[in-house]
């Protein structure tokens, strides 16, 4: 072989080794592919078959509606309306949402609002004892003179507990109805 060939004999070796690692063009998204599962220590280890038979959820709506809520200031926690819990675990953040009916026109603009509490022992003693809040999460309502119907400013905060008591508070003087929706992002 001549001097010359030698640069077309690699090229052609190089153009070949390309062609063999690329992936195939033929082949669609929608086919299985094959996975390869790698075990790790023993707190980890994976047997049997891996199965995921849908998409993985990478969010949740949880929704509190119609809540009824008397009028009650948020100075004294232990006062607060019990309006239930948020499971939030497995999730890092939440956009929590705020929707509030009027029993009647609402004359002085004060706030509604609702404090997400971690669901824990030490937490919520403190809260029951001293009436102080560890941790909360919020988001709150305003309504503009005379509105009916009023809603919050989504409010995006960082979830660090599982699990969160839903409390609400309503300064207004009147009763209100209140719709609490947490959207859980991960």
């Amino acid at each position: 072989m001549t001097q010359r060939r030698w640069p077309l004999v690699a090229a052609i070796i190089a153009a070949a080794a390309l062609l063999a690692v690329l992936p195939s063009r033929g082949q669609s998204e929608d086919e299985a592919s094959a996975v390869r599962v790698i075990n790790f220590p023993r707190t980890q280890r994976i047997s049997g078959d891996v199965v995921i038979t849908e998409p993985i959820r990478q969010a949740s709506l949880i929704s509190l509606p119609d809540i009824e809520v008397p009028p009650v200031k948020p100075a004294d926690p232990r006062r607060l309306i019990a309006a239930g819990t948020i499971t939030t675990d497995g999730f890092t953040g939440a956009i929590l949402s705020l929707s509030v009916e009027a029993r009647g026109q609402i004359v002085t603009p004060a706030e509604v609002g609702a404090i997400l509490v971690p669901d824990e022992e030490p937490i919520i003693k403190v809260m029951e004892e001293r009436g102080q809040l560890q941790f909360p999460l919020e988001v709150k309502a305003m309504p503009s003179a005379g509105a009916l119907y009023f809603a919050s400013e989504p409010a995006r905060v960082v979830v660090g507990f599982p699990r969160y008591r839903v409390l609400i508070y309503n300064a207004t003087g009147r009763t209100v109805t209140v719709s609490l929706f947490a959207y859980l992002t991960g």
